[in-house]
């Protein structure tokens, strides 16, 4: 039951699709947008250089992205630092990323990249990519969680659409998966609030689901306290650690699928 000091919502209205599509929909705004899916707050001058604009032009890209609902802004003395309004505009752009051409690849350090990002990298606060996809498959066959089976497949009966990433399964966590989390130092129980306990996205270089939601973010956060992972010098990506690698294969008996 709504509280009786909450707003009254008003009448039921369709989303603006479209005002948020135009907003994505400029070549710099999707470069800065794709800087800020690692779910850090960033100032516009790195913004900026990752858009390969000026101070000035990326200033009015972030004021229409604001005006959008898109990102948000946090003051932080004489400083202003600017991330993505919600896991929402994360997923959004991880399904768009889905359906798009690739960008063409013009040097060895972009190839580089893209193929760093497609080993291990974040999605908004979770962990993504083949190191992604090979967790989230090993805490469905170890019984930590239940109710899908990883694979996207847009033609069974639960209609895995890529219209609602993260909502057509419904994965549970196990009452074994949640003493083998809590002893890896995720507890779900504190987790629970406002924000899904699980969640997922169907990876969009793998096609196959990842962990988000509030469980992915913990575990990805006590992946880095571990230092089984670190962040690359390069946007979103990720590194396996040497203790990592041991750790992921001891704990949860994962292997880097790129080996």
């Amino acid at each position: 039951m709504a509280s009786p000091d909450a707003p009254d919502p008003g009448p039921a209205r369709d989303a603006d699709i479209a005002r948020a599509a135009a907003a994505i929909a400029d070549p710099s705004r999707a470069r800065v947008l794709r800087a800020l899916a690692e779910g850090r707050a960033l100032p516009a001058s790195v913004l900026a250089a990752e858009a390969g604009v000026s101070a000035s032009t990326v200033s009015g890209h972030l004021a229409l992205l604001l005006e959008s609902g898109v990102v948000r802004v946090e003051p932080h003395g004489r400083h202003r630092y600017y991330r993505l309004a919600g896991p929402a505009v994360a997923e959004a752009l991880e399904a768009l990323a889905r359906i798009s051409p690739p960008l063409p690849v013009t040097s060895l350090r972009e190839a580089g990249h893209a193929h760093a990002l497609r080993r291990a990298r974040t999605c908004y606060d979770h962990v993504a990519g083949r190191l992604g996809v090979t967790l989230m498959a090993a805490l469905l066959e170890r019984g930590c969680l239940e109710g899908g089976d990883g694979r996207f497949d847009p033609g069974t009966a639960q209609r895995d659409r890529l219209s609602a990433p993260g909502q057509d399964v419904t994965y549970r966590l196990t009452a074994s998966g949640r003493e083998e989390l809590a002893a890896f130092g995720v507890d779900a129980d504190r987790l629970r609030g406002r924000r899904p306990l699980i969640r997922y996205c169907v990876d969009w270089t793998e096609q196959r689901h990842h962990l988000a939601g509030a469980l992915g973010a913990a575990l990805t956060d006590r992946l880095f306290e571990r230092d089984w992972i670190r962040r690359g010098t390069r946007r979103r990506v990720v590194l396996l650690t040497d203790a990592g690698r041991t750790g992921l294969e001891r704990v949860f008996g994962v292997r880097p699928p790129w080996d």
